[in-house]
């Protein structure tokens, strides 16, 4: 891990920009905190520079409550190479919603797998990296999108204790038996109204999911209409489960 930059952010966080071989990353610390702290990984759709607004609003909130933070950029999105078989799919997806037809599992499954099984072992190498650094310690949680990457990660990787996952995107059905497979707590955000996302496949996804304890937090409002309040919850969730 290579760290290239690093400013303080008001409200006493430290952002420090790394890379990870080729995958850029981003941590963020509270300065305040001396001992170790847990780490939350955020997960995100992809492209660093456009979610960025966004993910350091998460990273502030999660170091107010005492939480180091980091996320990686995706494989084919941002400056990453693009993946070939993904951009034809992703023109697969807007051919078939321009033309008001059905999205195949086809689609889905060539958009999303071959995305999972590239990302999670990258997210995998990330947390080895993060959690060797000072100051940083476990248990470690997952939080965000895309879903499918965050219900592999809480299946192969023992280091995450509990998850917020957010409900916004598509999800291949071979997704849902892993999911029987999830044990971990987890809480689930969907936005009732989310223009992009299959509210059924959604709320079946939570119910595959094998964990004992599980919530589902749902919201009225579309994808990025997520309330403050529902941040609140997920920051109480993880104070829960991983302090």
């Amino acid at each position: 891990m290579h760290f290239s930059s690093e400013q303080r952010l008001d409200g006493g966080v430290l952002e420090r920009e790394f890379t990870l071989g080729e995958v850029p990353g981003i941590l963020w610390t509270p300065v305040s905190v001396s001992a170790p702290v847990p780490l939350i990984l955020l997960g995100h759709p992809g492209g660093l520079r456009k979610m960025y607004p966004r993910l350091v609003g998460r990273a502030r909130h999660c170091a107010a409550g005492g939480f180091a933070t980091a996320t990686i950029e995706l494989p084919g999105s941002g400056d990453r190479p693009r993946l070939p078989a993904a951009e034809q799919a992703r023109a697969d997806l807007r051919r078939a919603i321009e033309a008001g037809e059905p999205v195949s599992d086809e689609i889905i499954d060539a958009l999303i797998l071959p995305l999972v099984d590239q990302a999670v072992p990258e997210w995998q190498a990330a947390l080895d990296a993060l959690l060797a650094l000072p100051g940083i310690g476990g248990p470690a949680g997952y939080s965000g999108g895309v879903i499918s990457i965050g219900t592999r990660l809480a299946v192969v990787e023992p280091r995450i204790a509990a998850a917020v996952l957010f409900a916004g995107s598509f999800v291949p059905r071979a997704m849902f038996e892993e999911a029987r497979q999830v044990t971990i707590p987890l809480h689930v955000l969907l936005q009732w109204d989310d223009e992009g996302n299959d509210r059924q496949a959604a709320l079946d996804l939570f119910d595959a999911f094998g964990s004992p304890e599980k919530t589902l937090h749902a919201n009225m409002g579309g994808h990025t209409g997520v309330p403050h309040f529902a941040g609140d919850a997920a920051a109480g969730f993880f104070t829960r489960h991983l302090k």
